[in-house]
């Protein structure tokens, strides 16, 4: 069985993905592969540099994530133009790891982690897909929070995403994560428990 995960920036779904990883669910990350496609070499992070420039390096020839996230966060067609140049690489990666889970053992529940699974347009690969929410003023708090952002940077992350209410609502499940993690993790459980798992 396979289901979608995602939810807002800050939300908690690498927390939520855990749980579901303890209880016995194999994981495809989308963020992992992301960050695999950006390595020294790889052919993806070749085009990012020629594309943005030899600035979003680091001396050692790896990607320098703060400054490719200053252009692209900024500057609307620069997110669109890296898109461009990673998701292809990311999508044909993920649906390649998680077909290779379903065919070593369909009973069992692959879950695939994907942040902008509703804004990459891979929902259709999906029968279900659960949504980790919290409200957009607690995502905002928990971003400053976490990266040490302000709120205009807090705020301008969450613009490039779809709105956290929107993703809520196309949702096959939601796992609310605005109160205490026991309530979380419960959440978690009872939907194992729904899935016949």
């Amino acid at each position: 069985m396979i289901m979608g995960l995602t939810g807002g920036i800050a939300s908690g779904k690498s927390t939520v993905s855990a749980w579901f990883v303890n209880k016995g669910a194999r994981l495809v990350d989308a963020d992992i592969i992301a960050r695999e496609v950006m390595l020294p070499g790889h052919p993806v992070l070749d085009a990012a540099v020629k594309r943005f420039g030899e600035g979003i390096l680091q001396p050692d020839g790896s990607l320098n994530r703060a400054k490719l996230g200053e252009i692209v966060f900024a500057d609307k067609e620069a997110l669109q133009a890296l898109n461009a140049i990673t998701h292809p690489a990311i999508r044909k990666e993920i649906k390649a790891r998680m077909h290779a889970l379903e065919e070593e053992d369909p009973r069992r529940l692959t879950l695939v982690d994907i942040p902008l699974l509703y804004e990459s347009e891979l929902d259709n690969l999906f029968e279900r897909i659960a949504v980790v929410y919290v409200p957009r003023e607690v995502q905002r708090e928990r971003l400053m929070a976490r990266n040490g952002m302000t709120e205009v940077q807090a705020e301008s992350r969450l613009k490039a995403q779809m709105d956290i209410e929107e993703k809520r609502r196309r949702a096959t499940f939601v796992i609310d994560n605005s109160g205490s993690p026991e309530d979380t993790k419960d959440q978690v459980d009872e939907l194992w428990d729904r899935l016949g798992l």
